[in-house]
């Protein structure tokens, strides 16, 4: 589900998935280049080690909002909490 429309042509993008246990992980653009020497994007998770609860995620990613308005976010429900993203480090 789309829960933030940003630029189309520069916004940074950032998905939560949500385990439907009021946790989620919170992954987004990995520093540096956008993309690994094989043109996928780069991933890690942004807080904790894992899971978090949601409106810890949420604050961090108002925060972000707040210097950064142009960002996407997109939420998908995905109770293993994998999100089916490559996450540097695992998720």
């Amino acid at each position: 589900m789309l829960v933030r429309r940003g630029a189309e042509e520069a916004g940074s993008i950032y998905v939560k998935v949500n385990r439907l246990d009021g946790r989620v992980l919170l992954i987004g653009p990995a520093p540096g280049p956008a993309h690994d020497h094989l043109g996928e994007r780069r991933w890690v998770r942004l807080i904790g080690d894992g899971a978090v609860p949601e409106a810890e995620a949420d604050a961090y990613l108002h925060r972000i909002h707040s210097r950064d308005p142009d960002i996407w976010v997109i939420e998908i429900e995905d109770r293993s909490g994998t999100g089916l993203l490559d996450v540097a480090g695992g998720v």
